[in-house]
Formats: structure tokens, C-alpha cells, sequence
């Protein structure tokens, strides 16, 4: 499996012509319906929550796991 890069810094969110538009490191920019962006929030925050209880090499801030 190729190496994941992780990133200790927030994405940035921008909303423009009613679409939320995500934008994080090395120039990664996606566009969501607002349905859409809502969703993946929710998902994220699961994730983060699941994430937090398997502590793992992630809890070293940014670089290679």
C-alpha cells in the first residue's frame, strides 16, 4: 500500500454560487451541493470520533503513516 500523507492543519470552506467548496494542503480542492457537504461533515466527525479511540501513528501530528 502507497504511503498516506496526514495533515495536522484544517481544510479551509468557501462558499460560492451556493456550492461549499473545500480546499486543503498541496492545492487538494473539492465542490459539494450543500446536501452533499453536510453529509460528509457528519461522516467526518464519525470518523474523527472513531479515529480518537484507536490511537495509532496519526497521534504524531503531520507526516507518513
Amino acid at each position: 500500500m502507497a504511503s498516506v500523507k496526514s495533515y495536522s492543519d484544517p481544510s479551509d470552506i468557501h462558499i460560492e454560487e451556493g456550492q461549499v467548496i473545500v480546499e486543503g494542503p498541496d492545492g487538494v480542492a473539492v465542490t459539494l451541493t450543500p446536501d452533499a457537504a453536510e453529509e460528509t461533515g457528519r461522516r467526518m466527525i464519525d470518523a474523527a470520533l472513531e479515529a480518537r479511540a484507536r490511537p495509532g501513528p496519526a497521534d504524531a501530528g503531520e507526516g507518513e503513516i
